[in-house]
C-alpha cells in the first residue's frame, strides 16, 4: 500500500505543475505571464515544479522490481514481456502528446525503461553509484552552461514572445484541430528539454528505485531508518535551499540566463527534496493516511491521463478553451478540485474494478492475456 500511495499523492503534484501548460500560453515561454500571482507561482517553483517527475520516476524503478519478480514467479520470459509493456506505454504516450499533452513523460519512460531492461542485472550499489554520478554529472554541466549563460546571453525580444503566446493561445481556443497543431508544434522543443534536462535524472531516479526495489526500501521502511532520518535531517534542507533558489530565478528572472543556473541547480538538489518526501510520506502513510491516496496511485496511469483530459476540455478547443482566462488562484482551486474529485474516483472504481482502464490495456499487452477487469 505504501508504494500506491506515494503515487497516488505524487498525480498531485504532477497535477499542480502540468495545469500551467493548459492554463497560460506563457509556460516556459521565456517571458512572465504579465496576469500571474507571484505567490502562487512561488509555491509551484518551490515545491513542485522538478520534483514530483523525479518522485514518479523512482517510483517506476521500483515498480520495475516487483515486475521482475512477478514475471520470475509466474516462470515467463521478462525481456519479451517488458518490451511488449514499453512499446505500449510508448504509443500510449504518443497519442497522449498529440492528442492532448505535448509535455508527455509516459515516451520518455518508455524509452529510458528499455535501457534499465538492459541494466537489469546491475547491483544495487552499483545503480546507486551509477544514479549518483549522472546526477553530479549532468547537474555540473547545467551550472556550468549557466554561468556562462549569464555571462553571454542577449535579452529575449519580449514583443516576438509576445505575440507567439497569442498564437498558443488562440490556437488552443480555435478547433480540436488547431489544438493538435500546436501539440506538434510544440512537440520539437519539448523533445530538447526532455533529452538534455529531464533524461538523465530521470535515469537517475529509475535506477535509485531499482536499488531500492531490490533492497525492498518500501516494504520493510523500519530496516531503513537511518537512511529515512538522514534524508529528513540533511537532505531536505539541502533540497528546500535549492529548491529557494530555483523558484527565486523562475519567480523574479524569467528568461534570464539565471534560469539555465537555477536548472543546474535544480538538477543537483531537487532529488534530496524528493527523497525528503518521501521520508516524511512514509511516516504520514504509517496512519490510515496511505488508504486516502493508494486507490489513486493503484490506477496512476488512468489518472495520469484523465488529468489532461480535463484540462483539456476546461482550457482548450476540446471543451470550454479557458485558456488565458482564469485567475491563478482560480487555477489552483482548480488542481485542488480535480485532485479531490480523482481520489474519490479511484475508491470508488476499484470497489469493482481490479485495474483502472488503461491498466488493463496495459497489462493485456503485456502479458498477452485477457485478464479479470471486475472484481469477482
Amino acid at each position: 500500500m505504501r508504494l500506491d500511495a506515494l503515487r497516488g499523492f505524487a498525480l498531485f503534484g504532477i497535477l499542480a505543475v502540468n495545469v500551467w501548460a493548459f492554463a497560460t500560453g506563457y509556460y516556459v515561454s521565456g517571458i512572465a505571464d504579465p496576469a500571474r500571482d507571484p505567490a502562487i507561482q512561488w509555491i509551484v517553483s518551490m515545491f513542485f515544479e522538478t520534483k514530483f517527475y523525479l518522485l514518479f520516476s523512482f517510483l517506476f524503478g521500483y515498480s520495475f522490481t516487483l515486475q521482475m519478480d512477478a514475471a520470475a514467479r509466474r516462470g515467463a520470459a521478462f525481456w519479451p514481456r517488458m518490451l511488449r509493456r514499453h512499446i505500449g506505454l510508448a504509443v500510449i504516450g504518443a497519442a497522449h502528446a498529440v492528442l492532448l499533452f505535448h509535455g508527455d513523460i509516459l515516451t520518455t519512460y518508455a524509452v529510458l525503461g528499455l535501457v534499465l531492461l538492459a541494466l537489469r542485472g546491475i547491483s544495487p550499489r552499483r545503480a546507486v553509484w551509477l544514479a549518483v554520478s549522472l546526477l553530479l554529472a549532468s547537474g555540473a554541466l547545467w551550472t556550468l552552461l549557466g554561468v556562462l549563460d549569464m555571462l553571454t546571453r542577449t535579452p529575449i525580444d519580449a514583443t516576438m514572445v509576445s505575440a507567439r503566446v497569442a498564437e498558443t493561445v488562440a490556437a488552443y481556443q480555435g478547433t480540436p484541430e488547431t489544438v493538435v497543431a500546436e501539440h506538434l508544434r510544440q512537440l520539437p522543443g519539448t523533445l530538447e528539454l526532455v533529452v538534455f534536462v529531464q533524461a538523465p535524472s530521470t535515469l537517475a531516479m529509475f535506477l535509485l528505485g531499482f536499488a531500492a526495489g531490490k533492497r525492498q526500501v518500501l516494504a520493510e521502511p523500519w530496516r531503513y531508518r537511518a537512511l529515512w532520518s538522514w534524508l529528513l535531517r540533511a537532505g531536505l534542507p539541502v533540497g528546500l535551499v535549492g529548491a529557494g533558489f530555483y523558484a527565486h530565478i523562475a519567480v523574479n528572472h524569467t528568461g534570464s540566463g539565471a534560469e539555465t543556473l537555477a536548472i543546474g541547480v535544480s538538477i543537483l538538489t531537487a532529488p534530496l527534496l524528493a527523497g525528503g518526501y518521501i521520508a516524511a510520506l512514509l511516516r504520514l502513510f504509517d496512519t490510515r493516511a496511505a488508504a486516502v491516496f493508494a486507490p489513486a496511485g493503484r490506477v496512476a496511469l488512468s489518472n495520469y491521463i484523465l488529468q489532461s483530459a480535463i484540462l483539456g476540455v476546461v482550457f482548450t478547443a476540446y471543451g470550454l478553451g479557458l485558456v488565458g482566462t482564469l485567475s491563478y488562484s482560480a487555477v489552483a482551486g482548480l488542481v485542488v478540485g480535480i485532485y479531490a474529485v480523482q481520489l474519490a474516483l479511484s475508491a470508488l472504481w476499484l470497489r469493482s474494478h481490479r485495474y483502472g482502464p488503461l491498466e488493463w490495456l496495459l497489462r493485456t499487452v503485456t502479458t498477452g492475456a485477457w485478464p479479470v477487469v471486475t472484481r469477482q
